[in-house]
């Protein structure tokens, strides 16, 4: 039930790759076993490692609302039948990851965390880890590795992390941003999340916003605004410096020139004009 509705939601990854969430957890095995025929353990993780420049929005979830992170790893934890979670933090956010540790110890007091959770059979922890600083542990396979000690290097796909993720075991990977509005999906219904956005991406999007603007920082807004009237937002170009051109995406995105931010902000409608959502670092540069 909880899987279904995130689909209905229409949520879709924040990280970067923008992948519809409840697909990626109905993804996962039922009850996978090994060859000998033991249950083997489902493994749920967190990738926390904002590397991608100007990106930032993570690392204030975290910071503000460490919370609405952990609740949602708890009710996908429960989804996909996962009792251990794990966020792989990027290693220079020292503050962010103490800040997650405090969260973790609260939530286990008030009992949100542990065993037989709020007296079920279903069972969950959380577990930090530490990046060392490297760019490419933010693509998931090579996250993985890096959480068993590895070098981060990505993988081939076939096979995927849900059939052979973490410690050779059955794994799912979710963005902080993906994990903290999973809460209100619950909470208020599928049909509400999905009106805030398009057709195919639901709900509001954090957006990074750097470099020449009058009002840098990030801001929660819909899918459906525009890059034009996100610019606007945030106060327009600053000290009447001319627009040349905008990154919508992060660094990794194609630039958008002046004349081509009449676009949506959701997956699909940038994706058409030739970039990426990405990881919702919007870059303003002028002349």
């Amino acid at each position: 039930q909880v899987v279904d509705e995130v689909k209905k939601s229409n949520l879709r990854g924040r990280g970067g790759a923008g992948f519809p969430t409840g697909m990626k957890w109905s993804f996962m095995p039922k009850e996978p076993v090994d060859s000998k025929g033991n249950k083997k353990p489902k493994y749920l993780v967190c990738n926390a490692d904002e590397g991608e420049p100007g990106t930032f929005k993570d690392r204030l979830i975290m910071t503000k609302n460490p919370h609405s992170v952990i609740e949602g790893m708890v009710i996908a934890g429960h989804a996909i039948g996962s009792s251990v979670g794990y966020i792989y933090i990027r290693g220079e956010f020292f503050v962010e990851a103490r800040i997650m540790e405090r969260a973790i110890n609260e939530a286990k007091a008030k009992g949100h965390l542990g065993k037989n959770l709020y007296g079920s059979n279903h069972s969950f922890e959380i577990y930090i880890y530490r990046g060392a600083g490297a760019y490419i542990c933010g693509e998931e396979t090579a996250l993985l590795n890096s959480l068993e000690g590895k070098r981060g290097e990505p993988r081939l796909k076939p096979p995927f992390p849900a059939q052979v993720g973490a410690y050779g075991m059955p794994s799912c990977v979710n963005n902080v941003e993906t994990f903290a509005a999973v809460p209100y999906i619950i909470n208020e219904g599928s049909a509400k999340f999905a009106a805030m956005g398009t057709e195919k991406s639901g709900g509001t999007r954090l957006y990074c916003v750097s470099g020449r603007i009058t009002k840098p920082g990030v801001y929660e807004l819909p899918l459906t605004i525009s890059l034009r009237e996100l610019i606007d937002h945030c106060g327009g170009v600053r000290d009447g410096f001319k627009l040349k051109a905008v990154i919508p995406g992060g660094a990794s995105a194609p630039m958008l020139t002046a004349e081509e931010i009449d676009v949506k902000m959701d997956f699909d409608s940038l994706a058409k004009a030739g970039t990426m959502a990405g990881s919702g670092g919007v870059i303003v540069i002028d002349e």
